[in-house]
């Protein structure tokens, strides 16, 4: 019989998925991916998998295959987690105005 979790336990699996998304790091940029903008989407499915949709800063970003295996690795290793699917995305086209207050403050833009 399958297993439902409650949107609370979501939520909390959503929350450390958010931890661990803040220790991965473009490595040209020196701010987290996470306040960056670039995490679209996290949904924490009934199954405890976990479907990402994250873009990057360009499209012919270097580092992508790094970053999508660091992002789906550190997912898959958050308690609670079975697995993880890391989409990766280019609509909406990511721009500035997506990054966290804190990460323009540290680049410089405002």
């Amino acid at each position: 019989m399958p297993t439902f979790m409650t949107q609370e336990e979501k939520t909390q699996i959503e929350e450390r998925i958010v931890d661990v998304l803040k220790t991965v790091y473009d490595p040209e940029i020196p701010v987290n991916i996470f306040d960056l903008g670039m995490i679209y989407k996290i949904d924490v499915k009934d199954d405890a998998v976990v479907e990402l949709e994250m873009t990057f800063t360009a499209p012919n970003c270097p580092a992508a295959d790094y970053i999508l295996e660091d992002v789906r690795t550190k997912v898959e290793s958050v308690e609670g987690v079975k697995g993880a699917t890391v989409n990766l995305v280019f609509e909406p086209a990511w721009d500035q105005s997506m990054m966290s207050e804190e990460a323009r403050v540290e680049l410089g833009f405002d």
